[in-house]
């Protein structure tokens, strides 16, 4: 008998029963639509929103976005709002407490690397600004591939590459190229929005030069 074939993976832009067209990657699960529609994409240039957000790409190493994202109100209890200047101050005591928490994801290594993170946020909020650092990969402004399916959607960048070597050469860990890109796509650095998906313009318009 011959194996039953795999159905094929989906990677255009998928119509909802709201009539819009959206890429694949959110299913139908409400929580992931919701987030694909109000945050995925959309440039992002609050410091701290960005922070928190590549921690959380961090954490999400080996696992699945949407695990991340129903864990996000037990991580932002957890870890003192995404406070860099708590995180800091982090103790053992602390870790200790982190690692017997059942709501976030216990890792130990990926727990001193939001401390490690923490630490070069403030250091560059010193000098310029984490958000103006981290937006300087891209001159400022989102690039706009315009991407008409997930195959054509690459795991890394240059942009991506550099920005990870910097954050490594400063002390950072679970920040390589492919993790950095997702926080790119997630924070519209990258407006990967598939070109026929219903979110692709509008968070085209919403691009400018935020840090002329």
């Amino acid at each position: 008998m011959a194996e039953r074939e795999k159905p094929p993976r989906v990677v255009a832009a998928v119509a909802h029963a709201d009539g819009a067209l959206r890429c694949p990657w959110p299913g139908s699960d409400p929580l992931y639509v919701a987030y694909h529609d109000e945050e995925w994409g959309a440039p992002e240039y609050d410091d701290r929103a960005l922070f928190e957000k590549l921690v959380l790409d961090g954490f999400q190493a080996g696992l699945a976005w949407i695990t991340i994202l129903r864990k996000r109100p037990a991580f932002r209890a957890a870890f003192d709002g995404f406070e860099p200047e708590r995180i800091v101050r982090w103790d053992d005591a602390k870790t200790a407490a982190l690692m017997a928490d059942p709501g976030i994801v216990r890792n130990r290594a990926k727990i001193e690397a939001t401390r490690a993170l923490a630490r070069i946020y403030l250091e560059l909020m010193a000098t310029g600004g984490f958000a103006r650092h981290l937006w300087g990969f891209v001159d400022g402004r989102p690039v706009q591939p315009a991407r008409k399916s997930l195959t054509d959607i690459p795991v890394d960048s240059e942009e991506s590459r550099a920005m990870a070597k910097d954050l490594r050469a400063r002390g950072g860990n679970f920040v390589g190229p492919t993790i950095v890109y997702a926080f790119m796509q997630a924070t519209g650095m990258v407006n990967d929005h598939l070109v026929a998906c219903c979110r692709h313009d509008a968070c085209r318009a919403l691009a400018r030069d935020a840090f002329p």
